[in-house]
């Protein structure tokens, strides 16, 4: 058995520092980074810092594992709200309304479309029924209203993202920083450029590897793939278990690398052939004979969108991502 079990086990029942025992009137607490140990009080966990400081670091890098290579049960994109297929990696196949801040799939905004137009009916959000602005100032206004609550993820991470390719980086951070603090993965993985480039705040590796972390925990599977590639070198079991978990979600560069990880002996081939069903499992879990029509309608648009110079779009951080509209 070893010494960590033996540790968990006695602070189970009594404190870790004087080994007081776990009464009716006396309530232990646990280790305020780790599960390993449990104290009586304040005191007893400051005077048993020294003796458990190894083994604290040792179990918390552990569970902080546990956390990061759990597999998402979605990419941080997440599904419709309105037909709740997953949303593809290709943001140039989803919208965001500026009225609701829901992202919506093409297939749903194509779907709305047709009807409405089919029926004569004033155009509306596919989701919330809010009409639609009728011009680009009034959708701007919109947008830049609900960006004031500061409790719309979607319209943070979208300003700090136009903000970003904008030259904005102050602005940028700001959005992100308050995205991320409402959770958003993609903002995380935004603030982990500012941290790997130096700009605005001081070049930090350790911050950089952190938001990478908190992005691939939320789905994010181009940070993971970034986590990957740290080094520019795959050479450990970590880095193939981090592809493996962006590839399952239908990252197309991940299991691309995978395929060179395999040649080079760094995984089996039957991780590798269950890396490969994975992937296009989740590729296919995104297709819908809807979303094929809108592909085909919206292909045209955004074509003659170009030939008119209409186009006005904002793009992702990441570096594999496509164009979403904004405003």
């Amino acid at each position: 058995m070893s010494a960590n079990n033996i540790e968990t086990e006695a602070s189970d029942i009594c404190c870790a520092s004087c080994g007081i025992a776990e009464v009716d009137d006396i309530k232990l607490k646990e280790c305020d980074v780790c599960d390993l140990v449990r104290y009586c009080g304040d005191k007893c966990q400051l005077d048993h810092r020294p003796e458990h400081e190894a083994s604290c670091k040792e179990r918390s890098a552990e569970i902080r594992d546990e956390i990061l290579f759990k597999q998402p049960e979605s990419s941080h994109l997440g599904h419709c709200p309105i037909f709740y297929l997953p949303l593809s990696l290709d943001i140039e196949k989803s919208v965001l309304q500026t009225c609701c801040s829901k992202v919506i799939c093409n297939g749903c905004a194509y779907a709305i479309k047709i009807r409405q137009m089919d029926k004569s009916l004033d155009a509306s959000c596919p989701f919330c029924r809010h009409q639609t602005p009728k011009s680009r100032e009034e959708e701007k206004a919109i947008f830049m209203k609900r960006a004031a609550t500061n409790d719309s993820v979607e319209v943070l991470k979208e300003i700090g993202i136009k903000n970003y390719h904008d030259g904005d980086d102050e602005g940028a951070i700001k959005c992100m920083t308050k995205a991320a603090e409402l959770g958003d993965a993609e903002s995380y993985y935004g603030l982990s450029f500012f941290y790997q480039e130096g700009k605005v705040v001081t070049k930090d590796e350790e911050k950089r590897l952190h938001y990478l972390e908190e992005a691939s925990i939320r789905g994010h599977p181009e940070a993971r793939y970034d986590l990957a590639c740290i080094n520019d070198v795959i050479d450990s079991d970590r880095s193939v278990k981090h592809l493996i978990i962006a590839a399952s979600l239908g990252h197309n560069s991940s299991i691309k690398l995978l395929r060179v990880c395999y040649e080079n002996g760094l995984m089996s081939k039957a991780d590798f052939a269950t890396a490969l069903r994975a992937h296009q499992a989740a590729i296919d879990a995104t297709k819908s004979s809807q979303r094929e029509l809108a592909a085909e309608y919206y292909g045209k648009e955004m074509k003659q969108s170009v030939k008119d110079g209409r186009l006005n779009c904002v793009t992702s951080f990441s570096s594999s991502g496509s164009s979403k509209a904004a405003f």
